[in-house]
């Protein structure tokens, strides 16, 4: 089991920057941002697959988010800038995608967060 506690959300303007937190109880060979709005499926956001160091994006965020890890601490970052009222969503750490494939393309994430609110305005 793998416990997920986030932090960092938070109301901004648009064109504004946050930073959520993911710390994680145990080591994930992946760990991954997913979003949910209102009334809309789910998404995944940003995934960090840890044995190669690589990243991946969703098209909507590609140059405005960064995902980064912590290896000491277990613990993934989602730097967020250049906000837009359509990044409104509550956001979700998740954990444990068993591949590079199911990382990258935000499937077979078995360990979830609690989620933290983001709200942009215009």
């Amino acid at each position: 089991q793998v416990q997920l506690v986030e932090s960092g959300g938070g109301s901004v303007q648009a064109g504004g920057s946050l930073r959520l937190s993911c710390a994680a109880s145990a080591y994930s060979n992946c760990m991954g941002w997913f979003r949910q709005a209102p009334g809309k499926e789910r998404e995944g956001v940003a995934s960090f697959y840890v044995p190669v160091g690589t990243t991946y994006y969703a098209d909507s965020v590609k140059g405005r988010f960064t995902i980064s890890r912590d290896n000491a601490k277990n613990t993934v970052y989602l730097q967020m800038n250049s906000l837009k009222p359509e990044d409104t969503a509550m956001y979700y750490c998740a954990a444990d995608a068993k591949s590079l494939l199911w990382c990258a393309t935000w499937s077979g994430y078995n360990y979830w967060g609690q989620g933290t609110q983001v709200t942009v305005s215009s």
